[in-house]
Order: C-alpha cells, then structure tokens, then sequence
C-alpha cells in the first residue's frame, strides 16, 4: 500500500519534491489537511495543496515534505507518525516529481501559517472528500481536459492535488466515484 523507500531521482526533465499528506485522527472521523496557497506566489497561486515543495540537494525526501510542513503551516515533524510514500506523480506541465508521504496526526496542532506562502488552512474529512470526488471535464485557463475534482465547501481540489487525494482513496481502498 504504501512505499516506505520510495524513489529519490527525479527524471532528467523533472525536478524532486514532496509533500506530506496530513491526516487528523484525534476526535473521531479522519480529517485530512490541505493549504489555500497566496495569491501572491508565482507558481499555483490560491490553488489548494498539500503542504510540500522541492527538495533541497542531499535532503531525504520524507524529510523535504515534513521540512516543508512545518515552514508552510507550522506543523512539528514530532507531530507526525510518517507511514510511508504513495505512488510518485510526475506532473510533465511543470516538470516536477511529487512524492507524496502520509503522516498521521494524533492530537489537533496549532497551524502557524506562513503568510507568504499559504492564505489559509483548510481541513476536510475523508468520508466527504472520498463522497464528492468525481472524474469530469475541467476547464484551466481555457482549456478543457479531464480530472478528479473535489468541491466541497466552496473549495475545488484540481490538478496534481486532486490526483495525489485519488491515489489516497484508492489506497486505502475506499469507495467514491
């Protein structure tokens, strides 16, 4: 299910990062937390991720996603019980290779999040997401191609994040669309 030494070489057309999949199992049903990025940032600005980013040379990369964590929202990698990698998700647009790790939350933290980089935290629960979870047509600054797509709450979860959240559910083999 999950890798516990996933891949650590991007392929020569991508860049290596990683982001940490956090989820919440304090106070009942699985929460899973995601970030709404700065509208101010360069790169995928107000979309929602997970909190993560590029690796640093040398950096292991479970490491680079609990690193980017604590700089993005505040979360402590003492918070974390990493249970390993998901498949890695080459996204070919950008040239990068996301490594996705998931980390269970035993008790609620306290987000501090970085102003620069993340306008908000946001948490959902699995069951929701897992219900609102569909494969249709989206539209990306005029063009249309085909993806998961999660909108719960007035939120749309799209593009590589949508896809890291399907090869959550099909993990833990949940039922959704």
């Amino acid at each position: 299910m999950l890798d516990p030494t996933p891949p650590s070489v991007a392929p020569p057309d991508a860049s290596l990062a990683a982001v940490l999949i956090p989820v919440l199992v304090s106070g009942g049903e699985p929460r899973l937390v995601l970030t709404k990025r700065s509208d101010t940032l360069s790169r995928h600005a107000g979309e929602i991720s997970f909190p993560g980013g590029f690796a640093e040379p040398g950096e292991a990369l479970a490491a680079t996603a609990l690193r980017e964590a604590e700089e993005e929202i505040g979360l402590q990698a003492s918070e974390v019980e990493l249970l390993g990698a998901l498949p890695p998700l080459h996204t070919r647009v950008s040239g990068i290779l996301i490594v996705p790790f998931v980390g269970l939350l035993h008790m609620d933290p306290i987000y501090v999040p970085n102003a620069a980089e993340i306008a908000e935290v946001l948490e959902f629960s699995l069951a929701d997401l897992v219900a609102f979870g569909v494969e249709r047509e989206f539209e990306y600054e005029g063009s249309m191609f085909k993806t998961h797509v999660y909108e719960l709450d007035g939120r749309v979860i799209w593009g590589a994040t949508a896809h890291i959240l399907r090869s959550l559910i099909e993990a833990l083999e949940l039922k959704g669309e």
